[in-house]
């Protein structure tokens, strides 16, 4: 499945897991001798929710969040008969998101509202080794050129850098490099984006694990809380990605971040593992 491209391999866990998981999302995720994604997504029972989630970045790390891989689920969980209502709760290693699941012609999921809950701007529990979020100033290892950025957790650590270069020398040539200063103790995913109007913002992505990916939801809202926060933009955004556009709200009232957008199941099959 993916959102906007940001795929996964998901593993209904329903009835029981598979172990070794680490190994296992390394050897699906290779895109040349594997399925290919940037990552797999478990969906299993839970105590405190509908369904639970864990998520593997590619590299084989655990992940808090995956704001694409929410609404996936959420389409899985309907369209494969294991729910029959369109509001359901789904626990994370970051806490219980609320899911408002939307139905196609077709009668299946075609979009999903995330309620994300609030943005955290705490440098500790970020984590983030700085004494603020606000304008941290970096210096991209091996250049010496110094960059300022906004930092913001959404359920996992991100780096939002507000430029008009969206350029791969900066994506992927900066990206790699900043995901894993040192300012970040549990590294990060870093956001590139560009202002294009008050609720307007286009961004390309390095995620910490998985390299530049297609869309990352976490990162959407993170940027658009980022920008509001700075006065660069409303607090009612489309942020345009290589996938595609997602529709973020940053609520006032309750300070919560609504994030909405499609979820696409490309296919569906048995594995046979590697021996």
């Amino acid at each position: 499945m993916h959102g906007l491209g940001n795929d996964y391999v998901y593993i209904d866990c329903m009835e029981g897991c598979p172990d070794r998981l680490e190994e296992l999302t390394r050897e699906m995720s290779n895109r040349h001798c594997g399925i290919g994604g940037d990552g797999i997504i478990l969906i299993l029972p839970s105590e405190t929710a509908d369904f639970r989630m864990r998520m593997f970045n590619a590299d084989g790390s655990e992940g808090a969040m995956c704001g694409n891989g929410v609404r996936c689920i959420g389409k899985y969980v309907f369209d494969h008969g294991l729910t029959d209502r369109t509001s359901i709760t789904l626990e994370t290693l970051s806490g219980v998101k609320y899911l408002t699941l939307f139905p196609g012609a077709d009668g299946k999921i075609a979009k999903v509202t995330v309620d994300m809950g609030e943005p955290c701007f705490e440098p500790a529990r970020i984590p983030l080794d700085a004494p603020s979020n606000l304008g941290v100033r970096v210096t991209v290892p091996s250049s010496g050129e110094e960059i300022e950025l906004t930092a913001v957790s959404m359920g996992n650590p991100h780096g939002i850098i507000f430029t008009d270069d969206l350029s791969d020398a900066n994506v992927l040539g900066i990206g790699p490099r900043l995901e894993t200063h040192p300012i970040w103790p549990d590294r990060a995913n870093i956001e590139f984006a560009r202002i294009e109007g008050a609720g307007d913002i286009r961004m390309r992505v390095w995620e910490r694990g998985s390299g530049e990916t297609m869309a990352c939801g976490t990162g959407a809202c993170a940027t658009a809380v980022a920008a509001a926060l700075t006065g660069r933009s409303d607090r009612d955004v489309t942020i345009h990605l290589l996938g595609g556009d997602l529709e973020i709200k940053w609520d006032e009232a309750t300070n919560h971040v609504f994030m909405t957008g499609p979820a696409t199941e490309v296919f569906s099959g048995i594995y046979a593992r590697q021996q």
